[in-house]
């Protein structure tokens, strides 16, 4: 049997395991395209292809056909990952060529993402709230209305939410710390005086039910080990609260999504004219152009905003 590498099998595998570490080592956490490159993986594996020769453009056109992405948006995305995959087996000479020939699918004009109305997030946490346990998960009303309150308010990712250790939270100084971010990056957010209270009568709920509530022990957690993972969040937005909340979409925006609340937490900040540099350093963006695209923005508004304006939504 083929040596593994990281659980690659394939022709591929030590190549794709070096690429991953170098992108990993200048900063990048590359969890999709890790995600992705399985995918491949695995794929040439059922089609036991044994020799780096043998993987065609023809065959890496199959394997993009096989993944079923409508989206010309998605698709091109992933035809993004294996191309520079193999660009860069190219840049080792390892082979004189890419084989990827394949053009990016034409991609009509993006969608405005769904922003949230105050009113409608005060729903959304109120639906959250009344969400029953199961055999698997206790406290799981309270659990995701301190979720959607922190996605919302402070416009974390979902992946820094999921990540939160409850020594994360400093309720002395009404501050989260944010460790090992995209791209690597640390950060303090401040939170104001309700979004406090709510993650306090949290944490003694927790201790009430008898987890831990202090050091590495990870704040939401159905056992106490293990984190709620992402995709569970996004699961149940789409499946439990948002056939509840019943929005109407406007034309030319996109569908509700959990990630529409950290746009929403920006757009607040953008419209107080709060300049770039201090919205993307709150919010964790790598480059200021990540945060131009909302619009032009003003510093004295920023504390203001994010803890007292922010919080009108709770």
């Amino acid at each position: 049997m083929r040596a593994t590498w990281n659980g690659f099998r394939s022709p591929l595998a030590s190549h794709i395991e070096q690429y991953l570490a170098t992108k990993r080592a200048l900063g990048c956490k590359f969890a999709s395209e890790d995600r992705m490159l399985r995918l491949l993986d695995r794929f040439l594996v059922v089609q036991r292809i044994a020799r780096m020769d043998d993987i065609t453009g023809e065959c890496l056109e199959q394997f993009l056909a096989s993944r079923e992405r409508v989206n010309p948006r998605s698709y091109n995305h992933l035809l993004g990952v294996v191309r520079r995959l193999f660009d860069w087996i190219v840049s080792q000479q390892v082979i004189p060529a890419s084989p990827l020939q394949t053009r990016p699918r034409r991609e009509t004009a993006r969608r405005l993402p769904f922003l949230y109305e105050p009113a409608v997030i005060k729903r959304l946490l109120a639906e959250a709230a009344l969400l029953p346990d199961n055999p698997r998960s206790r406290m799981r009303g309270p659990t995701y209305e301190t979720i959607f309150a922190l996605l919302a308010t402070l416009g974390l990712r979902i992946g820094e939410v999921s990540r939160l250790q409850c020594g994360d939270v400093d309720l002395e100084r009404d501050v989260l710390q944010i460790r090992d971010s995209k791209f690597g990056k640390n950060r303090l957010v401040p939170f104001g005086p309700r979004l406090a209270a709510r993650v306090r009568t949290y944490l003694e709920l927790r201790q009430h039910r008898g987890l831990p509530g202090t050091g590495d022990a990870p704040l939401f957690s159905w056992n106490g080990r293990n984190p709620v993972n992402t995709n569970t969040i996004r699961n149940t937005f789409r499946d439990d609260l948002l056939p509840r909340l019943a929005l109407d979409v406007p034309t030319g925006t996109s569908g509700p999504r959990v990630h529409g609340l950290r746009h929403t937490c920006v757009q607040r900040l953008v419209e107080a004219d709060v300049p770039f540099k201090v919205i993307g350093d709150y919010v964790g963006h790598r480059r200021e152009e990540s945060t131009m695209v909302y619009g032009k923005v003003a510093l004295h508004r920023l504390r203001q905003l994010a803890i007292g304006d922010a919080e009108e939504a709770l």
